[in-house]
């Protein structure tokens, strides 16, 4: 209907001019001594039309004639320009597929062509590490610091990484520290994080972004757990042979923390090795009270001084609950033979052999034996514990 419209209304102005221009009997007189010429007024205006439309259509074709090195210049630079980005979009395609070689090629065509040069550094140095090239790796590293004030973080962030997958965790410390100081703290630099901590031993750290990382639930309980725990572990291991430094330790586990049997079982172990045999004691039976677990009742059996009677009454009120608990009979043993109560260790011993044939109630039994000089059950006793070591 519009095309229709716009017909019509083009037939009504062409009908309005040719009336016009029949009621029109003006001229124009040109006078160019010593000739005159006489036109219509009429021929006089299509003239001047036809020479206008002439005059700018040779004026455009004398302009673009001038402007066609220009264009030509310009044609070939967004030539050159999509060549480069086809070169950067390939080379991200070919990153993310495994391809480090094509990938770097494409990356380093548009460093070349000046296209996007921070990330087109970034990713060719990805590319090189995933090639374990250390030497370009480095390369591109620093061409992408040459452009800090755009992808600084970006490229602390790479070089973090790069680093930690080349097992060079003092290099990507140094970075990490860099990126934290400019305040970069998301999730991804936590996780980041969390694997240079483990890698240099930094075990407090480990269990500090482990926290934060469980918090924000970027890490499930399930999985932060064994971090968690080879932290504390290690922590334990750390202080070992200082009982005040141990107990400290103990102190600064968060209360849901400490109901990992382990991390109680190694801290009461390191704390009787040091000699706090009263505060490892404390340990076992407040966790042990809180919930079984037969590890730390072994445990129990290691502790010395203080009153060994009492000990021995704990841990025989534990067993009206846990009678057929081999690791608590085998720590009862223990502490019967301690005080000299050969016969209720011999029994203990007896008893939690017949719930569990273990390696080390052979060899302690064996040991009880030898020490009343009954050197035939001993021998007997310790060739079972060679049996079970086999």
């Amino acid at each position: 209907m519009r095309a229709l419209f716009w017909l019509l209304a083009l037939f009504a102005l062409a009908v309005g001019l040719a009336l016009l221009a029949n009621y029109n009997e003006g001229y124009v007189l040109l006078v160019l001594p010593p000739w005159r010429a006489e036109v219509s007024l009429n021929f006089f205006i299509v003239a001047l039309a036809a020479s206008f439309f002439l005059g700018y259509g040779a004026l455009r074709v004398v302009m673009r004639t001038l402007q066609l090195p220009k264009s030509v210049n310009a044609w070939r630079e967004r030539k050159r320009h999509e060549k480069a980005l086809n070169s950067l979009r390939e080379a991200a395609i070919q990153l993310f597929e495994g391809r480090y070689g094509q990938a770097l090629k494409n990356a380093a065509a548009a460093y070349a062509a000046n296209e996007s040069p921070a990330v087109a550094a970034l990713m060719a140095a990805r590319a090189a590490g995933g090639m374990r090239d250390a030497a370009r790796t480095d390369e591109w590293l620093k061409r992408a610091a040459e452009h800090d004030r755009e992808v600084r973080a970006a490229r602390l962030m790479t070089e973090v990484e790069l680093a930690v997958n080349a097992r060079r965790f003092d290099d990507a410390l140094s970075a990490l520290v860099a990126l934290r100081a400019g305040g970069h703290r998301h999730i991804a630099a936590l996780r980041l994080a969390l694997r240079v901590y483990r890698g240099v031993g930094r075990w407090e750290e480990v269990l500090r972004v482990a926290r934060q990382l469980e918090n924000h639930r970027a890490l499930t309980p399930e999985a932060a757990a064994p971090l968690k725990l080879r932290a504390h572990l290690e922590n334990l291991r750390s202080k070992s042979g200082d009982a005040r430094a141990l107990a400290a330790c103990w102190q600064a586990v968060p209360r849901d923390e400490r109901r990992m049997p382990r991390v109680a079982a190694a801290c009461a172990q390191a704390l009787i090795a040091a000699g706090d045999s009263e505060t490892a004691q404390r340990i076992i039976e407040q966790q042990l009270d809180a919930e079984w677990n037969a590890e730390l009742a072994e445990r129990y059996g290691d502790c010395t001084g203080g009153d060994a009677l009492a000990r021995i009454a704990k841990a025989e009120a534990w067993l009206k609950k846990q009678p057929r608990d081999a690791k608590l009979l085998l720590a009862l043993g223990r502490l019967c033979r301690a005080q000299q109560l050969w016969g209720k260790a011999q029994s203990y011993y007896e008893t939690s052999l017949a719930v569990e044939p273990a390696q080390q109630a052979y060899a302690e039994l064996a040991a009880l034996f030898d020490q009343l000089g009954n050197m035939e059950a001993a021998n007997r006793a310790y060739r079972s514990a060679a049996v079970k070591g086999l």
